[in-house]
Protein backbone atom coordinates (compact mmCIF):
# COMPACT_ATOMS: atom_id res chain seq x y z
CA UNK A 1 0.00 0.00 0.00
CA UNK A 2 1.50 3.73 -0.86
CA UNK A 3 1.00 5.13 2.53
CA UNK A 4 4.03 2.73 3.61
CA UNK A 5 5.99 5.26 1.30
CA UNK A 6 5.05 8.16 3.04
CA UNK A 7 8.25 9.85 4.84
CA UNK A 8 7.80 12.80 7.51
CA UNK A 9 11.02 13.49 7.36
CA UNK A 10 12.21 17.13 7.02
CA UNK A 11 14.96 16.24 4.26
CA UNK A 12 16.11 18.44 2.09
CA UNK A 13 16.16 15.85 -0.68
CA UNK A 14 12.90 15.29 -0.25
CA UNK A 15 11.04 17.08 -2.71
CA UNK A 16 7.60 18.60 -2.31
CA UNK A 17 5.70 17.67 -5.47
CA UNK A 18 6.91 13.86 -4.61
CA UNK A 19 5.77 14.04 -1.54
CA UNK A 20 2.25 15.47 -2.52
CA UNK A 21 1.90 13.00 -4.81
CA UNK A 22 2.70 9.93 -2.72
CA UNK A 23 0.04 12.16 -0.10
CA UNK A 24 -2.78 12.01 -3.23
CA UNK A 25 -2.21 8.51 -4.43
CA UNK A 26 -2.73 7.16 -0.69
CA UNK A 27 -6.53 9.33 -0.22
CA UNK A 28 -7.09 7.48 -3.05
CA UNK A 29 -6.74 4.50 -2.56
CA UNK A 30 -9.00 4.67 0.67
CA UNK A 31 -11.63 5.79 -1.89
CA UNK A 32 -13.19 2.75 -3.09
CA UNK A 33 -16.53 0.63 -3.91
CA UNK A 34 -18.07 -0.37 -0.71
CA UNK A 35 -21.56 -2.09 0.06
CA UNK A 36 -23.86 0.91 1.19
CA UNK A 37 -25.97 -1.61 3.23
CA UNK A 38 -23.10 -2.84 4.63
CA UNK A 39 -21.71 0.34 5.66
CA UNK A 40 -25.26 1.42 7.26
CA UNK A 41 -25.59 -1.78 9.17
CA UNK A 42 -21.89 -0.73 10.56
CA UNK A 43 -22.41 2.64 11.44
CA UNK A 44 -25.84 1.46 13.00
CA UNK A 45 -24.34 -1.22 15.14
CA UNK A 46 -21.11 1.35 15.95
CA UNK A 47 -23.75 3.86 16.98
CA UNK A 48 -25.76 1.76 19.24
CA UNK A 49 -22.89 -0.27 20.84
CA UNK A 50 -21.26 3.30 22.05
CA UNK A 51 -23.82 4.56 23.23
CA UNK A 52 -25.10 1.66 25.63
CA UNK A 53 -21.52 1.67 26.67
CA UNK A 54 -21.81 5.71 27.12
CA UNK A 55 -24.97 5.45 29.05
CA UNK A 56 -25.95 2.82 30.96
CA UNK A 57 -29.83 1.65 30.07
CA UNK A 58 -29.89 2.88 27.35
CA UNK A 59 -32.42 1.15 24.78
CA UNK A 60 -33.69 2.11 21.49
CA UNK A 61 -35.86 0.15 18.95
CA UNK A 62 -33.44 -0.23 16.04
CA UNK A 63 -35.72 -0.63 12.98
CA UNK A 64 -33.61 -1.58 9.10
CA UNK A 65 -35.36 -1.77 5.47
CA UNK A 66 -32.23 -1.72 3.07
CA UNK A 67 -32.88 -2.14 -0.31
CA UNK A 68 -30.98 -4.92 -1.44
CA UNK A 69 -30.75 -3.33 -4.76
CA UNK A 70 -28.86 -0.37 -3.37
CA UNK A 71 -25.27 -1.95 -4.04
CA UNK A 72 -22.18 -0.02 -3.98
CA UNK A 73 -21.14 3.36 -4.20
CA UNK A 74 -17.53 5.03 -4.75
CA UNK A 75 -17.07 6.59 -1.41
CA UNK A 76 -14.49 6.96 1.62
CA UNK A 77 -16.12 4.94 3.60
CA UNK A 78 -14.51 6.15 6.92
CA UNK A 79 -15.89 9.32 6.39
CA UNK A 80 -19.16 8.34 5.50
CA UNK A 81 -19.26 5.76 8.85
CA UNK A 82 -18.65 9.38 10.52
CA UNK A 83 -20.92 11.46 9.05
CA UNK A 84 -23.68 8.20 9.48
CA UNK A 85 -22.55 8.08 13.55
CA UNK A 86 -23.49 11.13 13.94
CA UNK A 87 -26.63 11.53 11.97
CA UNK A 88 -27.23 8.37 14.28
CA UNK A 89 -26.23 9.43 18.05
CA UNK A 90 -28.37 12.52 16.80
CA UNK A 91 -30.77 10.32 16.85
CA UNK A 92 -30.58 8.79 19.81
CA UNK A 93 -29.90 11.97 22.03
CA UNK A 94 -33.78 13.24 20.69
CA UNK A 95 -34.97 9.85 20.97
CA UNK A 96 -34.15 9.63 24.66
CA UNK A 97 -34.62 13.14 25.20
CA UNK A 98 -38.44 12.76 24.18
CA UNK A 99 -38.36 9.57 26.47
CA UNK A 100 -36.93 11.67 29.70
CA UNK A 101 -39.80 14.04 28.82
CA UNK A 102 -42.74 11.56 28.60
CA UNK A 103 -42.04 10.30 32.17
CA UNK A 104 -42.38 6.55 31.99
CA UNK A 105 -45.28 7.09 29.73
CA UNK A 106 -46.44 4.91 26.87
CA UNK A 107 -43.31 6.29 24.38
CA UNK A 108 -41.25 3.50 23.01
CA UNK A 109 -37.73 5.24 21.14
CA UNK A 110 -37.28 4.29 17.42
CA UNK A 111 -34.28 4.43 14.93
CA UNK A 112 -34.73 3.60 11.57
CA UNK A 113 -32.39 3.10 8.48
CA UNK A 114 -33.13 2.63 5.05
CA UNK A 115 -31.45 2.61 1.68
CA UNK A 116 -32.75 2.95 -1.59
CA UNK A 117 -31.42 2.28 -4.89
CA UNK A 118 -32.25 5.60 -7.35
CA UNK A 119 -29.96 4.41 -10.18
CA UNK A 120 -27.08 6.51 -10.55
CA UNK A 121 -27.44 7.54 -6.51
CA UNK A 122 -28.43 5.67 -3.29
CA UNK A 123 -30.51 7.15 -1.04
CA UNK A 124 -29.82 6.56 3.33
CA UNK A 125 -32.80 7.50 5.27
CA UNK A 126 -32.48 8.27 9.21
CA UNK A 127 -35.27 8.71 11.04
CA UNK A 128 -36.01 9.20 14.87
CA UNK A 129 -39.20 9.30 16.85
CA UNK A 130 -37.79 11.72 19.40
CA UNK A 131 -38.27 15.60 19.83
CA UNK A 132 -38.27 16.75 16.58
CA UNK A 133 -36.56 20.17 15.25
CA UNK A 134 -38.53 23.73 15.82
CA UNK A 135 -38.29 25.90 12.84
CA UNK A 136 -36.17 28.43 13.94
CA UNK A 137 -33.40 25.77 14.84
CA UNK A 138 -33.64 24.08 11.34
CA UNK A 139 -31.81 26.71 9.38
CA UNK A 140 -29.17 26.90 11.65
CA UNK A 141 -28.28 22.85 11.87
CA UNK A 142 -25.29 22.70 10.06
CA UNK A 143 -23.57 25.73 10.79
CA UNK A 144 -20.37 25.40 12.30
CA UNK A 145 -20.46 25.30 16.89
CA UNK A 146 -24.45 25.67 16.28
CA UNK A 147 -26.28 23.26 18.96
CA UNK A 148 -29.43 22.81 21.05
CA UNK A 149 -27.69 20.79 23.64
CA UNK A 150 -26.68 21.91 27.04
CA UNK A 151 -23.40 23.36 27.84
CA UNK A 152 -21.17 20.44 27.92
CA UNK A 153 -22.89 17.87 25.76
CA UNK A 154 -22.24 19.00 22.38
CA UNK A 155 -19.83 20.82 20.81
CA UNK A 156 -22.10 22.10 17.39
CA UNK A 157 -19.66 20.36 15.10
CA UNK A 158 -21.57 17.01 14.46
CA UNK A 159 -23.90 18.22 11.83
CA UNK A 160 -21.49 21.10 10.25
CA UNK A 161 -18.75 17.78 9.75
CA UNK A 162 -21.45 15.61 8.71
CA UNK A 163 -22.99 17.98 6.09
CA UNK A 164 -19.35 18.62 4.87
CA UNK A 165 -18.27 14.97 4.42
CA UNK A 166 -21.55 14.30 2.42
CA UNK A 167 -21.91 17.35 0.34
CA UNK A 168 -18.39 19.14 -0.02
CA UNK A 169 -16.41 15.97 0.07
CA UNK A 170 -18.89 13.11 -1.86
CA UNK A 171 -20.61 15.47 -3.68
CA UNK A 172 -23.83 14.34 -2.45
CA UNK A 173 -26.80 16.53 -0.64
CA UNK A 174 -28.78 16.24 2.83
CA UNK A 175 -32.08 17.59 3.63
CA UNK A 176 -34.14 17.23 7.29
CA UNK A 177 -37.97 16.35 7.44
CA UNK A 178 -39.04 17.22 10.77
CA UNK A 179 -41.96 17.64 12.88
CA UNK A 180 -41.36 19.32 16.37
CA UNK A 181 -42.46 16.93 19.29
CA UNK A 182 -42.88 13.62 16.52
CA UNK A 183 -40.15 12.67 14.22
CA UNK A 184 -36.96 14.02 12.54
CA UNK A 185 -35.78 12.11 9.19
CA UNK A 186 -32.41 12.99 7.69
CA UNK A 187 -32.05 12.16 3.99
CA UNK A 188 -28.49 11.45 2.35
CA UNK A 189 -28.35 11.17 -1.48
CA UNK A 190 -25.00 9.96 -2.44
CA UNK A 191 -23.93 9.76 -6.27
CA UNK A 192 -23.14 6.42 -7.14
CA UNK A 193 -19.83 7.20 -9.06
CA UNK A 194 -17.32 9.11 -7.30
CA UNK A 195 -17.46 12.74 -8.02
CA UNK A 196 -14.93 13.73 -5.03
CA UNK A 197 -14.81 17.51 -4.32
Amino acid sequence: MCCRAISIKSSSTASVPTRSSRICCCIRVRARAVDVNALVEESLNLAYHGARAEKQGFTITLERSLDPAAGQVDLFPQEITRALLNLISNGFYAATKRRAEANGGEYEPTLSATTKNLGDRVEIRIRDNGTGIPPEVKDKLFNPFFTTKPAGEGTGLGLSISHDIIVKQHGGSIEVDTQPGEFTEIRVILPRTAVFV
